[in-house]
């Protein structure tokens, strides 16, 4: 059963800093969307988010899913590359980089494709999994069994990440697909989110029907720490 795929992203500043660093893209026409946390400081962050989604939003329609895919990676790719460029002309030791998790439908099937430590939920039958893993330090830690995953949030190097378009020599996207079920619930979302509110507090609202916008919404009334972004996917009848 195809079930109609219902959208909303939403992004904020967060409760601190005054600049969004962070980026969205929801593109449901074709089954696309993006969310993607700039790095590098200075104004940086943004360059590298928005670049991000800018190359992904130029995606054309009536592509085959097989094209779609190919597309997110080859323009991704090529950000990789022009951020690279970019910081280099900045002067020596300058970063732009971002993270990004995609997420690509068709049919009853969905990818996501991701660098970085931005997530990807799937809410089905009131339980929450985590589609991504992290490529950070802390899970780089956890894997290796030196740090509890409860502890990780609170680690002083809990922002370092390994990974990002940007960053490193190759941009290495990881990626996971599977079939949509009718009432599936998807979140996209930067780690300003899963900071501020718990797995628990999240898989509670989405099974409430909170849309990206109030998930967003309460992060930021939480006193978000760091920019907040969001969008929920929903496999609609």
């Amino acid at each position: 059963m195809t079930c109609r795929l219902i959208s909303r992203a939403a992004t904020h500043p967060g409760a601190v800093r005054p600049r969004n660093e962070d980026a969205v893209l929801d593109r449901p026409e074709i089954g696309l969307w993006v969310v993607a946390d700039g790095a590098g400081g200075h104004g940086a962050g943004d360059v590298a988010s928005a670049a991000v989604v800018a190359a992904l939003r130029a995606i054309p329609d009536g592509l085959s899913a097989a094209e779609l895919l190919a597309q997110v990676r080859l323009r991704l790719a090529a950000v990789h590359q022009e951020l690279q460029e970019e910081a280099a002309r900045r002067g020596p030791g300058r970063i732009l980089a971002s993270t990004v998790v995609v997420m690509l439908a068709r049919g009853e099937h969905f990818a996501m494709l991701w660098a970085g430590d931005s997530r990807g939920y799937l809410l089905r039958g009131g339980a929450l999994s985590r589609i991504t893993r992290d490529h950070s330090l802390v899970q780089e830690l956890v894997d290796q069994g030196s740090l509890r995953e409860e502890d990780a949030e609170s680690h002083p190097q809990a922002n370092v990440i390994t990974r990002a378009v940007g960053a490193g020599a190759v941009l290495e996207l990881d990626k996971v697909s599977g079939r949509i079920a009718p009432g599936d619930r998807f979140l996209l979302c930067t780690d300003g989110l899963f900071k501020t509110m718990s797995e628990p507090e999240i898989a509670a609202m989405l099974a409430a029907g909170a849309d990206a916008a109030a998930i967003v919404a309460e992060a930021v009334g939480r006193g978000a720490r760091d920019n907040v972004s969001a969008i929920a996917v929903e496999c609609g009848a």
